[in-house]
């Protein structure tokens, strides 16, 4: 199993992660580049941003359900190649 498979594997059970989790559970380099690649084969994965109580920030990627407009937006994009 590859890498990027790893990562949606994990995404898919419902897991969010950070790119640090990603890159140091799964190995990945550019985990940025392994979430645009899964993004561009037709996964639709958010990036949210999550506060601890000491109010720090991350950003955490899920996978989720693409809302209509998106899926409008691609259909639109496609019909103008």
């Amino acid at each position: 199993m590859t890498k990027t498979e790893k990562v949606l594997n994990a995404l898919q059970e419902g897991q969010e992660l950070s790119s640090a989790q990603i890159s140091s559970r799964y190995n990945v380099g550019n985990p940025g580049a392994t979430i645009q690649n899964l993004r561009f084969k037709g996964h639709a994965i958010y990036l949210n941003a999550h506060s601890d109580t000491k109010g720090r920030v991350v950003n955490k990627y899920r996978l989720g359900t693409p809302s209509r407009a998106v899926v409008a937006a691609g259909y639109r994009a496609l019909a103008g190649q």
